[in-house]
């Protein structure tokens, strides 16, 4: 064929694909094509000659011992005893190799439609390979898209630029409804390709990268790394926690988080329902990061036993009596997220002699605290 290269150029630039990856393609369409119209046991070899912008389509004969199994083979045709072989070329050894040109075009109509076909498909297939990986690279990260379905299911479709993803109910936050026009913010959860389906994207609003992706849009300090998200977790609409911490003595996590008047936090709440955000200090000494992720209650100790190698991580949370239902919270969100972003199993202790304590009393398991802090800061 001439003027391939032309032909392969103009299908790169229109594809947005690497010229390279579309020749070989090419090719690769045009051996399919000969096994499909020529004889399928014959092997065969696409080359292009980069002067003349032709390609050669060659049929590959392959010299073998005049005993050879391969001659008995289904794919016999792809073979030459030696014997015969030595009537073309005296100095032909076993394992070399000869070929036969051939041209589609003399095999009329049928061919040329084969070839189109053939070329279609691989070069949907790269384009598909090429989008696969673009995606996949963005696992985790969000993307903004226009509804423009929504199945009996409740799953909801949403087109992103070139593609179609896909949001199902398990991954929307409780009370969530979105129509046809809505222009939707989510995290790209999975990404998967197969011959029937092509790219297929699933993204959530539900996972605690969500969360984490959109405070690194309200705040420069996550952005650049100077307050990193150690830890999230979320019941997605109700609650979350994120443990944080700087990478400069000159900022204050929590506080750079929050924003002025919690001008940040807020935008990232109402994005998220009025989902309320705990935001706290990421320590590596588990007793004290436990301590903290319990706020807003009180706590009087923590003693943690397990170890992670054996996934028996247990925290014995001891409190005040009155501290215990801030400590479990409404419905127990405030220990399960504790016990989730912290990954021990968290245990709550009252403290010798029940019963409310005094204002004083709680105001010095204040200071107990902030005095078991100061030691690790």
């Amino acid at each position: 064929m001439e003027n391939i290269l032309d032909i392969i150029d103009s299908i790169a630039h229109e594809k947005g694909l690497p010229p390279e990856k579309v020749k070989e393609s090419i090719k690769t369409a045009f051996v399919q094509t000969a096994k499909r119209v020529i004889n399928p046991n014959y092997a065969y070899e696409a080359e292009i000659d980069e002067e003349t912008k032709t390609l050669m389509l060659n049929q590959v004969i392959t010299v073998v011992a005049d005993d050879a199994p391969e001659l008995e083979s289904e794919e016999a045709e792809a073979y030459m005893s030696l014997t015969e072989a030595k009537e073309n070329d005296d100095d032909i050894e076993v394992g070399d190799q000869f070929q036969i040109e051939h041209s589609l075009e003399d095999h009329g109509r049928t061919a040329a439609m084969s070839l189109h076909r053939e070329m279609e498909f691989h070069i949907q297939r790269l384009v598909e390979d090429d989008m696969f990986s673009k995606y996949k690279s963005k696992i985790g990260t969000i993307a903004t898209g226009r509804v423009t379905s929504v199945d009996q299911d409740q799953s909801t479709y949403i087109e992103m630029d070139e593609v179609r993803a896909v949001l199902p109910m398990k991954s929307r936050i409780k009370g969530e409804v979105f129509k046809v026009g809505d222009i939707v913010q989510a995290v790209v959860r999975r990404v998967n390709i197969d011959k029937a389906n092509g790219i297929q994207i699933e993204l959530s609003r539900t996972s605690p990268k969500f969360l984490e992706e959109l405070l690194a849009l309200e705040v420069p300090e996550i952005k650049d790394e100077l307050v990193v998200i150690e830890r999230s977790a979320r019941i997605p609409g109700e609650r979350a926690k994120i443990a944080l911490y700087t990478t400069s003595p000159k900022i204050d996590p929590i506080g750079a988080t929050v924003g002025v008047k919690g001008v940040r936090i807020n935008a990232v709440s109402e994005e998220l329902l009025n989902e309320s955000i705990d935001c706290i200090e990421y320590t590596t000494v588990p007793e004290l990061f436990i301590a903290r992720v319990m706020s807003p209650a009180i706590i009087s100790a923590v003693t943690v036993k397990g170890s992670e190698e054996e996934g028996n991580l247990k925290a014995i949370v001891t409190l005040p009596s009155d501290q215990k239902s801030k400590a479990i919270g409404k419905s127990g969100i405030n220990i399960r997220l504790a016990s989730m972003i912290s990954g021990y199993v968290i245990e709550l202790v009252e403290q010798d002699g029940g019963g409310a304590i005094e204002d004083s009393a709680v105001e010095e398991k204040k200071d107990d605290i902030s005095a078991l802090e100061s030691l690790f800061n």
